[in-house]
């Protein structure tokens, strides 16, 4: 049905525009050919307008039949790859865009308003500034588009009410690294409630996880589909808020560069196990959430000269040396206890040690 309606609708205009080009046409060959039936007229209409109606409006309209399905192909491919890209868009970007749009063709009605009495070109000057600072409007406030709330809602006149308004509850964004999503503890520290506020999952981070989980390596695969599951766990079974984020920052190509820069516009934290883009965030002002750090936090406090009962489970690298192992994980390394290797002991605590990996705890054998 549309392509019916499109069919005829180019048809017609093309027709009209024949009309419109024979119209100025054959006049022109009536004064120099020099042909007098075409100036014979019957209730006030010339030869020249009746042969212009036929000629044009036939030449026009089949032209613009011919030509129908080949533009209409183009326009469903071109609506077709618009609305594929408007729909991954959020709808902040478009609302942006349309207020970019909007302004970059005020200025360039402005401007071009000044260009108008210059002979010749004067006349196609404003169209393309509308071009040019119409598009110029989109990007720009796609690109700023957080900025862009921020200042306006900075506003006194907009912003008082929000003041004003006590039960308005702020928004507090968390940003899901794909190495924590593999991880899989995070699920566990939402499920006991110290994460506030709205879980943000980038679409860009759900790709690179679909990318890992589809690899032909069985680590890798296994790996991501791990990570599939735990998403799946806090969406559906953790009264946790998730929010999958599908704006895409093409000028980047790191996914962690776009993890900080979405971290800068949402105002948000990163939850990451990533030591080096813990570093690379803080440096660019995004504060970080690191998982490692908050287990080392909740460890067991250790002094020396404690007691514990720990099991040995293997030899140590130095001679004569026991390992053990705390129920966390923790590394025990016992001096003497290579002899007691598959034996529960007493040790006595000598030192701790706190690391970036970890925390270390060395012991010796308990005398009795």
């Amino acid at each position: 049905m549309l392509n019916k309606a499109l069919l005829f609708v180019i048809t017609v205009l093309s027709a009209i525009a024949g009309l419109m080009m024979t119209e100025h046409i054959i006049p022109l060959l009536a004064s120099v050919i020099n042909i007098d039936f075409l100036r014979i007229g019957f209730f006030g209409v010339t030869m020249t307008t009746i042969i212009s109606f036929i000629i044009g409006g036939t030449v026009g309209g089949v032209l613009g039949f011919l030509m129908a399905p080949f533009l209409i192909r183009h326009i469903c491919r071109t609506t077709n790859w618009m609305e594929t890209r408007l729909s991954k868009m959020p709808v902040a970007d478009i609302l942006a865009g349309a207020v970019g749009l909007a302004i970059g063709l005020i200025i360039s009605n402005l401007l071009g308003s000044a260009f108008l009495s210059i002979p010749i070109i004067g006349s196609y000057i404003p169209g393309i500034l509308s071009i040019i600072l119409g598009y110029l409007g989109i990007s720009v406030a796609i690109k700023k588009h957080g900025e862009l709330i921020t200042a306006v809602s900075g506003l006194p006149w907009i912003g008082k009410d929000r003041v004003k308004d006590k039960k308005q509850i702020p928004q507090y964004y968390k940003i899901l690294d794909t190495s924590v999503i593999i991880d899989g503890r995070i699920a566990d520290i939402c499920k006991s409630g110290f994460i506030e506020g709205t879980l943000v999952i980038p679409g860009f981070v759900l790709e690179e996880l679909q990318h890992i989980a589809d690899s032909s390596d069985l680590l890798k695969r296994n790996r991501g589909r791990r990570g599939l599951d735990i998403l799946h766990r806090i969406q559906k079974e953790l009264d946790v808020k998730v929010e999958i984020d599908n704006r895409d920052f093409e000028d980047i190509a790191e996914v962690d560069s776009k993890l900080v820069k979405m971290g800068q516009v949402l105002k948000a934290k990163i939850i990451t196990n990533d030591y080096n883009l813990n570093k690379v965030a803080e440096l660019q002002g995004v504060s970080v959430l690191n998982i490692n750090e908050l287990s080392n936090a909740v460890k067991p406090v250790v002094l020396p000269g404690e007691e514990m009962v720990v099991h040995i489970v293997k030899d140590g690298k130095e001679f004569g040396q026991g390992v053990a192992y705390l129920d966390d994980g923790t590394m025990i390394v016992v001096d003497g206890g290579k002899k007691c290797v598959g034996d529960t002991i007493e040790v006595l605590v000598t030192s701790v040690l706190q690391t970036a990996a970890g925390r270390m705890i060395f012991a010796k054998l308990k005398t009795m």
